[in-house]
């Protein structure tokens, strides 16, 4: 009985390495394969050599380009390492090409070899600051225009340099310090791992006792004594009704409805759609508990005089 396998084949990786070191001559630095991947460390400015030998040789073939990736190790002179990734469509096998610079020296493009190569540069360059030469649109692709750094160097700071908004007063993009509208603040948890030093109310029926034992007695940390440890000192809260956390423009708006008198948050309350002041007066009235005043009563000899 055959079994169709609906899995495309894997070429073997077999003498790839002896091809290589053959079709790359002294450009090649060093070959080795790692979980099932060969990786080649050539010299940087052969990358465009190196690149076009593995495309068009015989026996290697690896056609498409794939990606691009920059690697960041700042204690190195040559900080970064530029990674291409190519695939053989025809042998369905991958193999990676890695070369290494500084902030300073640029990587020869290989955009004359693969057009995609032009994005795929931009993007190393945007995020690790790795130029390249002969680039034709050497620009940022993934930041802002007015972007400052290289994101995903290992010294860049998580929350950036600067921070962006929209100003309605300036009708404008703006670029303002990084400021953080809240303080941070640290409150003291007990660990999920550690558990509670104290026990509950019910805790004892979780524990299998002998009938006419008698009670267990109470942990040393009950619920009324928490453990000094994990309890905190003093509640930490805001200073002021006006601090809502929200920044200066919500602390000013807070302090404005605070500093509001009675008498025009009544007339606020009036002015709600759907609420007339007579109405509005009664359920104040309703809720101060009020009466209101009588009315002139009118006996049956007036209305006999009015009829």
């Amino acid at each position: 009985m055959t079994v169709a396998l609906h899995v495309p084949r894997t070429a073997s990786n077999e003498g790839v390495i002896e091809a290589a070191r053959k079709a790359l001559g002294a450009a090649l630095i060093d070959a080795r394969e790692h979980v099932g991947e060969i990786m080649l460390i050539v010299k940087r400015d052969e990358i465009v050599s190196v690149l076009k030998a593995l495309r068009d040789t015989p026996g290697l073939e690896y056609q498409q380009l794939m990606e691009i990736a920059g690697v960041d190790y700042p204690d190195r002179a040559e900080r970064f390492d530029v990674n291409y990734c190519l695939l053989s469509l025809t042998k369905n096998r991958r193999i990676k090409v890695k070369v290494m610079t500084d902030e300073q020296t640029p990587v020869p493009s290989v955009t004359g070899l693969w057009p995609v190569a032009g994005w795929l540069e931009r993007e190393v360059f945007d995020m690790y600051g790795v130029p390249f030469s002969g680039n034709p649109d050497l620009r940022r692709i993934l930041t802002d225009y007015g972007f400052e750094g290289f994101p995903q160097r290992k010294d860049f700071p998580l929350t950036g340099h600067v921070e962006l908004r929209y100003s309605e007063a300036e009708k404008r993009v703006v670029y303002e310090p990084v400021q953080l509208p809240q303080d941070f603040r640290t409150f003291d948890f007990l660990m999920p791992w550690e558990g509670p030093e104290y026990r509950l109310p019910g805790d004892e029926k979780a524990t299998a006792e002998a009938a006419g034992a008698p009670s267990p007695a109470p942990a040393p940390n009950a619920p009324s004594a928490l453990n000094p440890k994990t309890a905190a000192k003093t509640p930490k809260t805001t200073d002021a009704p006006s601090d809502t956390g929200g920044g200066k423009p919500a602390d000013g708006q807070a302090t404005k409805e605070a500093r509001k008198p009675r008498a025009a948050k009544a007339e606020s309350e009036v002015s709600k759609p759907g609420r007339t002041p007579a109405k509005a007066s009664v359920q104040s009235k309703a809720k101060t508990g009020a009466k209101a005043p009588p009315g002139p009563r009118h006996s049956p000899g007036n209305r006999k005089g009015k009829a």
